[in-house]
């Protein structure tokens, strides 16, 4: 997975392919509605307040995110002096540059791109879909033991190959509890990720919004056939041996990990909610009706998206907002209803 997606000049992030929009192979909800990074503003513009800090993006797509982002925090007067994005693919750099210094000539100055995590940071940190991108192991619960599967050559075709489990996979796996035969990931990289970014967060709030499930949801009887995805012109499926390097390959974020990664390395868990819920108690549906509904097509044309966002059968479920902040005691606007950690 890491070298399908990463790979130098040949993987799906590192490569030339158009990925984001009607004209890519999915639609991040960013390039859905500039109404989503507005109403995401109003929770990053609470947290700025109390650190005075910076805005720190992990894979920041398109740009669409950033963009919408800080007009809103200009207008609401809390932008800030520096908005760092780490980007692993030079291409997506390329285009966020452009996108940005176009939208926000004024501004540019301000933002910078990084090639790692900085040692301290102070403000917010915020991934969109980017937890589901690290790469994930597969395991294979057989009555023989725990195997993972790897890519073998049969036929002059790549398939499936499992092996028994290493110790420290068999380590990560020990608090799984399913029935064989079962198919799962795990994701060392996602809680290696989040424990760095833990530790180096010393006053503010790590927020990731992705689709996944609590631990217990994640392993559940009916998902045996584990989380893996597979995008390609806007199709869907599960086969990774597909176009290796041109369709992008994901898989559910298990919130639990997560949270434990982050309490962890010192971090709070300070919410968890669906993306529904946290996107109006944001006040997404206050911004939307910035456009009276008396402009029909200028209405209907902001409000679809929007309804895609919240509702429970598109994205409004499935999606969820985590964050996890280190120094600050203030409830966060984002899960003043709503709060679903206990499920953690």
């Amino acid at each position: 997975m890491d070298l399908a997606l990463y790979a130098p000049q040949l993987g799906y992030y590192a490569a030339g392919s158009r990925k984001f929009g009607a004209d890519g192979d999915f639609v991040t909800a960013p390039e859905m509605t500039p109404l989503f990074g507005q109403a995401v503003a109003y929770q990053v513009a609470q947290i700025l307040e109390v650190t005075s800090g910076g805005i720190f993006e992990l894979g920041a797509g398109s740009g669409a995110l950033a963009v919408a982002m800080m007009e809103e925090l200009e207008r609401l007067g809390f932008s800030p002096e520096r908005y760092t994005i780490l980007e692993p693919s030079p291409e997506l750099t390329q285009r966020q540059q452009q996108r940005i210094r176009g939208s926000l000539p004024a501004m540019f100055d301000r933002f910078a791109w990084a090639d790692r995590l900085p040692e301290r940071f102070v403000g917010v940190v915020i991934g969109n879909e980017v937890l589901d991108a690290l790469p994930a192991h597969i395991l294979a619960w057989r009555d023989e033991g725990l195997m993972e599967r790897g890519v073998a050559v049969h036929d002059g075709k790549l398939v499936w190959d499992e092996r028994p489990a290493s110790q420290a996979i068999c380590a990560v796996a020990e608090s799984i509890a399913v029935t064989a035969p079962y198919a799962s990931e795990i994701s060392p990289a996602t809680v290696d990720m989040v424990g760095r970014l833990g530790h180096c967060l010393e006053r503010g709030a790590a927020l990731f919004i992705d689709y996944g499930f609590p631990r217990a949801e994640y392993y559940h009887p009916q998902r045996s056939s584990g989380t893996l995805m597979c995008h390609y012109r806007h199709h869907v499926h599960d086969d990774p041996f597909f176009l290796p390097g041109l369709q992008d390959i994901t898989s559910h974020v298990d919130f639990t990990a997560v949270a434990q990664a982050g309490t962890d390395a010192g971090c709070r868990l300070a919410g968890y909610a669906t993306l529904a819920q946290f996107l109006l108690n944001c006040g997404i549906t206050e911004l939307l009706a910035r456009t009276p509904a008396e402009q029909a097509a200028a209405y209907l044309s902001r409000a679809a998206p929007v309804q895609k966002l919240l509702s429970p059968a598109e994205m409004g479920e499935l999606f969820k907002v985590i964050a996890l902040s280190r120094g600050i005691d203030t409830p966060l606007l984002g899960f003043t209803v709503g709060d679903r950690g206990g499920r953690l």
